[in-house]
């Protein structure tokens, strides 16, 4: 009978008070305890954090893939870059376009093209807003000979909103037939700085994004600051770490923090953080010691997000089962909180992190499902979760599906992938921020 009027209370208050009355009628007052527990108005549902997802329409052509978005400095748009077929067999052109919150994409900025590029679903390019004076910089990668993995970085520079461009320039000058990618561009001082893996130690041989157990010698990590005439003040950040997994930059309130998978002696591969501050790049700082032991690349690099001095930073793990994880800094990437367990079991990775300005971290992350896989979103507090995981789109765990992206803009959460329903399709969606 107290269910029958907890179902009245779904109808109105008036009928709520009559139904409790008759009952309190015929059961005596003794019902009266009962009646005020179970109360006689029903609370509102709780808003879930994120809306649902609207598809975008994207600017991208046939077969494009491999999706990258960049919000710059404050005032400039989220850019949106890929890769797509050009004329010619065997092409590609880097391309990117600006999204308007509300009006979507713009038309798309032709980068460069070309036949001799290292096209890979995780060493993919990029094109980032580099100031607040219409300055842009992307990044693809070159073929050159020597072997599958022997490829350079190529950049080039815009200070007029892609209208002309820099002749394409490699910020590193070392000319071995080696691996060099896993770019993240990002500003520094006004200008463009670039951060990448650098295997100019490593001889060419064992390497490449399958097996890296018999390297001659360590990848490296190289950062330099980028002009139209080449890159200068480069310096060596890390001299062993691992050699496939990508790296992330962001800026906080004094310095350009740098997030990376590492290498030890003793094959564990745990995430570090580095900082630039007026020059000098720090020593690196474990963000926590997962002991991760693994003799082989993981091609699975951390992601990381700041504001000020706060600072969160995302990473896939797998010490005894596949876990995605999260930490916090207050100050700026000198130290970490212990992170929390954001995801584990059937998770494939391939992380990004957002950090909204009421402290809340959205990560998200590729989640194994039954049909495939499903990109998922969770929003954290350093308290801990936040709100439920919930699922942005359908994908699957192929490498050809690539590493699906994430950016806060205009009130909502814009996310970017590769469909692979009927071959490469870049896939495009906003959810609105509750």
């Amino acid at each position: 009978m107290l269910h029958g009027v907890a179902e009245t209370c779904g109808k109105s208050l008036a009928a709520c008070q009559n139904s409790a009355m008759k009952l309190l009628h015929a059961m005596g007052a003794g019902a009266l305890l009962a009646l005020s527990m179970v109360g006689c108005s029903r609370k509102p549902a709780a808003q879930p954090w994120l809306g649902a997802p609207v598809p975008v329409a994207t600017p991208a052509a046939a077969g494009a893939r491999f999706p990258h978005l960049s919000a710059g400095p404050s005032g400039r748009p989220v850019v949106m870059s890929w890769l797509e077929p050009a004329t010619a067999p065997g092409e590609f052109r880097l391309r990117y376009a600006e999204w308007q919150p509300g009006r979507g994409f713009g038309a798309p900025i032709e980068v460069a093209t070309g036949k001799d590029w290292f096209v890979n679903w995780a060493d993919f390019p990029s094109v980032v807003p580099a100031n607040d004076t219409g300055g842009v910089a992307a990044h693809w990668l070159q073929q050159k000979p020597g072997g599958t993995y022997a490829y350079d970085v190529m950049t080039r520079l815009s200070t007029d909103g892609g209208k002309t461009w820099s002749a394409p320039r490699s910020p590193h000058d070392d000319g071995t037939a080696t691996e060099h990618g896993f770019v993240s561009l990002a500003t520094v001082a006004g200008r463009p700085y670039a951060v990448w893996l650098d295997g100019r130690r490593t001889g060419g041989e064992g390497h490449g994004h399958e097996d890296h157990g018999s390297a001659q010698g360590a990848m490296t990590l190289r950062g330099a600051a980028l002009t139209p005439d080449g890159a200068v003040a480069g310096v060596e950040i890390d001299d062993r770490v691992c050699d496939c997994c990508g790296t992330d930059a962001a800026t906080t309130s004094d310095a350009l923090l740098v997030v990376y998978r590492n290498r030890t002696h003793d094959e564990t591969r745990d995430i570090q953080a580095a900082r630039l501050v007026n020059g000098a790049w720090s020593a690196p700082v474990t963000v926590h010691q997962d002991a991760w032991r693994i003799d082989a690349c993981p091609v699975n690099g951390p992601a990381v997000a700041a504001r000020g001095d706060d600072v969160a930073v995302a990473w896939f793990t797998a010490p005894d089962q596949p876990r995605v994880r999260l930490a916090f800094s207050a100050d700026g990437g000198r130290t970490f909180s212990p992170p929390h367990e954001v995801a584990g079991g059937k998770v494939a990775g391939r992380v990004d992190v957002v950090l909204l300005a009421d402290g809340r971290a959205v990560v998200s992350w590729l989640a194994e499902t039954p049909d495939g896989a499903s990109i998922r979103a969770q929003p954290f507090t350093r308290q801990g979760a936040a709100g439920p995981a919930i699922d942005v789109a359908t994908s699957d765990v192929a490498r050809s599906s690539g590493f699906p992206q994430m950016l806060e803009t205009g009130g909502g959460l814009l996310f970017a992938w590769t469909g692979n329903e009927s071959g490469p399709a870049v896939r495009v969606g906003f959810a609105p921020l509750h």
